[in-house]
C-alpha cells in the first residue's frame, strides 16, 4: 500500500503522511494503546494484553478487510495512530468507525483534524462504504473541534455509550459521507 500524503491545503494546515506501521514502530504503538502516561485522559481504558499489537503486526502487519491502523507521521516522525473497524448500519450495509491517539507532544497542534482529514479520504478512495464515523466523550471538546475540523458532521449523543474509569459515559457521534467530500 502506498503511503497517503495530505494535501498542502489552505495556508497554515500541517501536511500530514498516512503510511502502514513497520515494526520499528511496535513499541510506539504499544505505548499508544497500553500506557496510561502516553494515551491520555480519554484513550485509558485500563491494561490489557501487551502483546496484542505486535501479534496483530505480525499476522497481518495491522491491514485487513475488516479494520486497520495507520501511522500518521509529520516530516518522517510519528505523531500516534489511526484506526478504523468496519461496522454494521443495516441488514446489507457498513460503515467504517474511526479512532486515533496522539503521542502528548503532537496534541493540540491541529496534526490530529488533519491525520483524520487523510483517513477519511483514505478509506473513501480505496473502499466502497459510504460513511465514516467517530465518537467521542462529550467531555473532550478537544476531539470535537478536531473532528469538525476534520470535516465531520455531529449527529447526536450516545447516552451510556462506553464505561472508562469506573462509569458510564455519553458520547458525542459525528459522521462524514461521501457526498460531503464533494461539497468541498
Amino acid at each position: 500500500m502506498d503511503a497517503h500524503r495530505g494535501s498542502d491545503g489552505p495556508a497554515g494546515r500541517a501536511v500530514v503522511e498516512l503510511r502502514p506501521a513497520r515494526e520499528s514502530d511496535l513499541d510506539l504503538l504499544e505505548a499508544l494503546t497500553n500506557d496510561p502516561g502516553t494515551v491520555g485522559e480519554y484513550q485509558w481504558f485500563g491494561w490489557h494484553d501487551p502483546g496484542y499489537v505486535r501479534r496483530r503486526w505480525q499476522d497481518s502487519g495491522l491491514l485487513t478487510t475488516d479494520g486497520g491502523m495507520l501511522v500518521p507521521t509529520l516530516d518522517g516522525r510519528p505523531l500516534g495512530l489511526v484506526s478504523w473497524h468496519r461496522t454494521r448500519t443495516g441488514p446489507h450495509a457498513y460503515c467504517w468507525n474511526i479512532g486515533m491517539v496522539l503521542l502528548p507532544e503532537a496534541r493540540g497542534h491541529g496534526l490530529g483534524a488533519e491525520a483524520q482529514r487523510q483517513l477519511v479520504r483514505y478509506l473513501f478512495a480505496h473502499t466502497q462504504f459510504n460513511r465514516v464515523e467517530a465518537s467521542t466523550e462529550v467531555h473532550n471538546r478537544a476531539e470535537q473541534r478536531s473532528l469538525e475540523k476534520a470535516g465531520f458532521t455531529r449527529e447526536g449523543i450516545l447516552r451510556g455509550f462506553d464505561f472508562r474509569d469506573g462509569e458510564w459515559r455519553d458520547h458525542v457521534l459525528y459522521s462524514v459521507v461521501r457526498a460531503d467530500l464533494t461539497a468541498d
